[in-house]
């Protein structure tokens, strides 16, 4: 059975239909209304195997903030419910990713217990259009609402585009690991007998 989460959210700041697949070939059909976001989702999508398909608006006008930060919680939401119990998974991913000049470090722990730590040089600086330090609004929005702790860290680089790309394509293989689906393991990996 695949593993599948769909998710509608509409506020007054944002409206968001998304869609992942866990189990997929690596399909993306972005349209987020943040360019450089949908290129980003589909380095995720393509690294980590998974399918996804998302339509995004929102008062882009004023700043890419909310729908950023709206764009997390709708993924994490979907991640949530696509891996259901969480029997079987892996539950733990760790991968470090060079880009070039750059190397980025991240590990993620489908834990139940939702937990950033987010180490970039980046801060505020803008790629093109995008601010930056809207990558952090983002991941914090999708730890929250997926239940997942997730570490990353920059180790060093100079090139913004090449940074945050390393993050993408390094939360990708680490995420990828970490839901995938041991055939041999029952129930969840926890002493406590749950993941929530």
């Amino acid at each position: 059975m695949r593993r599948k989460g769909e998710i509608s959210r509409k506020t007054s700041e944002t409206e968001i239909n998304l869609s992942i697949d866990l189990d997929g070939d690596g399909t993306a059909d972005l349209a987020t209304s943040i360019p450089f976001l949908d290129h980003m989702l589909n380095l995720f999508a393509r690294h980590s195997g998974v399918n996804l398909f998302i339509r995004g608006q929102g008062d882009t006008h004023i700043d890419d903030h909310h729908l950023a930060e709206d764009l997390g919680i709708c993924l994490g939401e979907a991640v949530k419910k696509a891996l259901g119990d969480k029997g079987g998974i892996r539950r733990y991913g760790a991968v470090s990713i060079p880009m070039d000049e750059t190397l980025c470090n991240v590990a993620v722990d489908i834990s139940g217990r939702p937990y950033l730590v987010y180490h970039s040089s980046l801060k505020d600086r803008r790629i093109g259009g995008f601010d930056s330090s809207l990558l952090r609004e983002f991941f914090k929005a999708f730890t929250d609402h997926a239940g997942i702790t997730l570490h990353i860290n920059v180790l060093y680089g100079r090139n913004t585009h090449h940074m945050a790309e390393a993050i993408f394509k390094a939360f990708a293989h680490a995420f990828k690991e970490a839901v995938t689906v041991e055939r041999k393991m029952s129930g969840v990996l926890s002493t406590k007998g749950s993941l929530d």
